[in-house]
């Protein structure tokens, strides 16, 4: 037989066997359908294309490390939560907190914690010197992890404190995402290790041997120190967070104290184990109560086919009776998201969305803009709230019920990326972040039905072709 015949079987073997593929592993079916057609139209490149981007190796080696962590048994000694004590507090809590609460227990399969402390720290002028501050106090631990770590004024004084915390013994772990690193600076992980600092990059990217994902990054940012104090959200550490000018950012990030510095810490584990191929230290034990908020962290990636967090977040929108205020920096909404949002209005929810008038990814609001009419028309209000570019990463139902975290509404978070939410079922800390989303809605643009059908064809037709490629942004 020729050889030319020999490279066409095998070629045509390999298409239908990654077509195949992708028929049996996509969720979504206009994602199967490009990567079948593809396969099949283009049998070398479509095939080569589909190895390095649509194949999900990270659950196959997310779930051999899950069965390490329970064989060794690094999380056992967390206390599991008393059943019994958990359904007296319930009975405590009003109506709609325990309605909201079944829905998340049911999204993650675990119980809320209860005694603790959470502050909303807005912008890099409270955030950062609150972070420096816990690595400056620390005595026996801190673990970063984060998407961006800059080089700059700000990034250094981190480095600079982490160090110093190294060196007065503690024991410091630096995990920093591969494509992040990029974005920044590769030389902070190599400093880092040259202080003795044990650092590693999440999914690095590299040409030899072939690594590119550029998706499934870990986008997670958290910090916990010595098992009692800890920070999550939206920021990266760097000086764009600062929001001195009027081209810099603006984020919320939280300082966290209670048992829900554990969960952190434990995540921090798992991505740590990920990266390294192996698992980390013991975690220490939860921490007493610092207060009275009941908060779980829902976690969500590529090694979790259920999008517990799509999943929550489309559920509890579904059930809020009162209203539904979203800040988020980017939204490119499922069908499933637009019709919780769409249905909610039609049932006299009051629903806020809240976006920045400019974007830094000025495609990404393009395509954002051609999902509006529909929502405007069943009474869902749009605001662009003016600069500084808004980073922040906010959900807040009913009144008693916040999400914040790092995930953003668009597919790259909710499908693609490691992120890492907090949910607070907690009347205070929602009234709180309310007057800020609230006074936020005072200073915004309102968008309108007539603006959006009125946009000249031109823009219509660049706003709908970027729409297009939405699952892909």
């Amino acid at each position: 037989m020729s050889p030319y015949v020999l490279l066409f079987n095998f070629f045509f073997v390999l298409s239908l066997l990654g077509a195949g593929h992708a028929l049996l592993t996509r969720k979504q079916p206009n994602s199967a359908l490009v990567w079948v057609t593809l396969c099949l139209s283009l049998p070398v490149v479509g095939v080569l294309a589909y190895i390095i981007f649509g194949v999900n190796r990270v659950r196959r080696s997310a779930t051999r490390l899950r069965e390490e962590f329970e064989q060794k048994n690094v999380m056992g000694h967390l206390k599991p939560p008393d059943h019994r004590a958990h359904t007296c507090m319930l009975r405590e809590l009003p109506e709609e907190i325990v309605m909201l609460e079944k829905i998340g227990r049911a999204m993650t399969g675990t119980f809320p914690l209860k005694g603790n402390s959470i502050q909303p720290l807005f912008n890099g002028q409270l955030a950062y010197p609150a972070m420096l501050d816990a690595i400056k106090n620390a005595r026996e631990s801190v673990y970063l992890s984060t998407f961006l770590l800059n080089k700059d004024t700000v990034g250094k004084q981190f480095i600079q404190n982490l160090v110093a915390a190294h060196k007065r013994g503690v024991h410091v772990a630096v995990l920093i995402d591969g494509f992040g690193l990029l974005l920044s600076w590769r030389s902070v992980v190599r400093l880092l290790r040259r202080h003795g600092i044990p650092s590693t990059v999440f999914l690095p990217l590299s040409l030899l041997p072939p690594q590119i994902r550029l998706n499934l990054r870990n986008h997670r940012k958290l910090l916990a120190v010595d098992g009692k104090v800890g920070f999550t959200g939206g920021m990266n550490i760097g000086g764009t967070h600062d929001a001195k000018g009027h081209q810099r950012l603006s984020d919320i990030h939280y300082k966290l104290t209670g048992p829900i510095v554990s969960q952190l810490q434990q995540i921090f584990m798992e991505d740590w184990a990920f990266a390294k191929g192996k698992a980390h230290q013991p975690l220490p034990a939860p921490m007493d109560h610092t207060g009275e908020i009941l908060a779980r962290v829902i976690k969500d990636g590529p090694d979790n086919p259920d999008n517990p967090l799509h999943t929550s977040i489309i559920a509890t929108i579904s059930a809020a009776k009162h209203s539904v205020r979203i800040m988020t920096p980017y939204f490119l909404p499922s069908a499933e998201l637009i019709s919780a949002l769409s249905i909610a209005s039609l049932r006299d929810v009051a629903v806020t969305i809240i976006l920045p008038a400019k974007s830094n990814w000025p495609f990404v609001q393009w395509a954002s803009r051609n999902y509006f009419k529909g929502l405007l028309e069943s009474g869902v209000r749009i605001f662009y709230q003016p600069q500084p570019f808004c980073h922040t990463k906010l959900l807040i139902v009913d009144d008693c019920y916040v999400q914040f975290g790092s995930a953003n509404m668009d597919p790259r978070s909710l499908m693609l990326n490691f992120e890492l939410n907090v949910e607070v079922l907690d009347m205070d800390l929602a009234q709180q972040l309310i007057a800020h989303v609230d006074d936020t809605v005072r200073r915004s643009q309102e968008i309108t039905h007539r603006e959006m059908i009125s946009r000249p064809l031109p823009v219509r037709i660049r706003d709908a072709f970027f729409w297009l490629f939405s699952p892909y942004l």
